[in-house]
């Protein structure tokens, strides 16, 4: 069950959270993703076996593509979420190499509904907000929380977030996964025993 005072906590800080990334610049984004990619390829370490599950941005995400190209570019396994339907898990998709991206919903681009699915072990997720905590603050769909939950791995969570994103704190509920490591154009913070 969701704590309605907690459900109206995370409304309101989803509000800042968007007015900050949305007061962000063109080129800001651009060199925060950049640096975003740097620090993760220098402090996340991946085994060549790793499926990585990644995310096409919408909106003023955080782009994930510096990110995604140099993982395709090692062959690294790569998986793309596509949203079934409310209330459903994502269905992770992966995106082999050469093959085309189709509109899979919410502007997202995604594999053919043809590609293999994978379970990851390493979930990039892109977020609204976090905290020093390694809580998540996501759009509120529930999207991840119930693949994660559908998943038999335990994947290690990365979220991908501008530092303007970070607030002192956000409330949890019970289903809520804080996240093993947030990368910043500012660094990286390593939470928990999967750090």
């Amino acid at each position: 069950m969701v704590d309605k005072n907690i459900k109206d906590a995370k409304a309101a800080l989803r509000l800042q959270a968007h007015a900050a990334r949305a007061g962000l610049s063109q080129t800001s984004r651009a060199e925060a993703a950049a640096v975003v990619a740097q620090h993760f390829f220098d402090s996340i370490v991946l085994r060549p076996a790793d499926v990585v599950a990644a995310y096409w941005r919408i909106r003023d995400e955080l782009d994930c593509q510096p990110i995604l190209i140099r993982l395709m570019d090692t062959s690294q396994t790569v998986v793309l979420p596509v949203v079934l339907g409310p209330e459903k898990p994502l269905e992770l998709r992966v995106w082999e190499q050469g093959a085309l991206l189709y509109e899979a919903g919410f502007s997202m681009l995604a594999p053919s509904e043809l590609a293999p699915q994978s379970e990851p072990d390493v979930v990039i997720m892109p977020l609204l907000g976090f905290d020093s905590q390694g809580t998540r603050l996501g759009y509120g769909g529930g999207y991840y929380d119930r693949t994660l939950a559908h998943m038999t791995k335990v994947p290690k969570l990365i979220g991908l977030a501008f530092a303007a994103q970070e607030f002192d704190s956000i409330p949890r509920d019970a289903h809520d996964v804080p996240l093993d490591a947030i990368i910043t154009e500012a660094g990286v913070r390593h939470f928990g025993a999967n750090a």
